[in-house]
């Protein structure tokens, strides 16, 4: 069996075996610091800073960046996160994101789904008042996630390489508060994305972002074809890029 395979099928017996625990009603264990069964998770950076994305732009915020992607896009920007980070009790990221005395709470990674313990760490961060929010690709069964959480859900398009890995149910699942976005790589990725909203009517129910793949694309012109197609989406750009530049971490 190839490694992606294997780690799917792990991924996909941790995920059953949590969620048997859960409805046995012993979810408690992972949530007190004292049990045997504490939590770990691993992660590449915890930090405050401004919202760059969805309609939460501009908003300060604390972002737990889980590390580990299933996903191999082409114009990744946070490949960083694909190999080590540090191990971390669930209790300890609590701490450290209440330190920043921070309302909104954004979960990404990497593919933070892909680590089962995200959802214990989103249930908590819910359970504790914080406004949630879950950037994920899509690619994973969103079914488990705590429903407080507000998803930002990454379609991919087919200029990520990845658009085969779409777990296309996850759109049926998505409730009122979450968005879709799609990160455009240039004319058919649009083209792509256009016929997708319509298609699927996804604007009807929920807010569609469309961003340009930085450096790749010009806002402009994804601009202009929104215009001139009445694309019923919200422009978006990375606005923590141009706040500190493309490639600081941690901002």
């Amino acid at each position: 069996m190839r490694s992606a395979e294997c780690e799917a099928v792990i991924r996909a017996f941790a995920t059953r075996e949590r969620l048997a625990i859960r409805k046995a009603g012993l979810n408690s264990a992972f949530r007190n610091p004292h049990s045997a069964f504490r939590a770990m998770l691993r992660i590449t950076e915890i930090f405050h800073s401004i919202q760059g994305e969805s309609t939460h732009s501009g908003r300060r915020c604390a972002f737990v960046r889980l590390a580990g992607c299933n996903l191999r896009c082409s114009w990744c920007d946070s490949a960083y996160t694909f190999t080590g980070g540090e191990r971390m009790e669930l209790e300890a990221v609590l701490a450290k994101v209440r330190s920043y005395g921070c309302d909104l709470v954004e979960v990404t990674g990497g593919e933070p789904l892909a680590q089962v313990e995200c959802l214990d760490l989103i249930r908590a961060l819910c359970d504790e008042g914080f406004e949630v929010l879950v950037e994920t690709s899509g690619s994973i069964d969103i079914e488990p996630v705590d429903r407080r959480a507000k998803l930002i859900l990454d379609v991919k398009c087919p200029g990520s390489g990845e658009a085969e890995r779409n777990h296309w149910p996850n759109l049926d699942k998505l409730l009122p508060h979450d968005e879709v976005k799609f990160v455009i790589a240039g004319r058919a990725d649009y083209e792509w994305s256009r016929d997708l909203v319509a298609t699927r009517a996804l604007a009807e129910s929920n807010t569609v972002l469309f961003s340009p793949v930085w450096s790749a694309m010009g806002i402009k012109e994804l601009a202009t074809w929104m215009i001139e197609d009445r694309v019923p989406a919200r422009l978006q750009t990375q606005l923590h890029k141009h706040i500190w530049g493309a490639d600081v971490h941690g901002v």
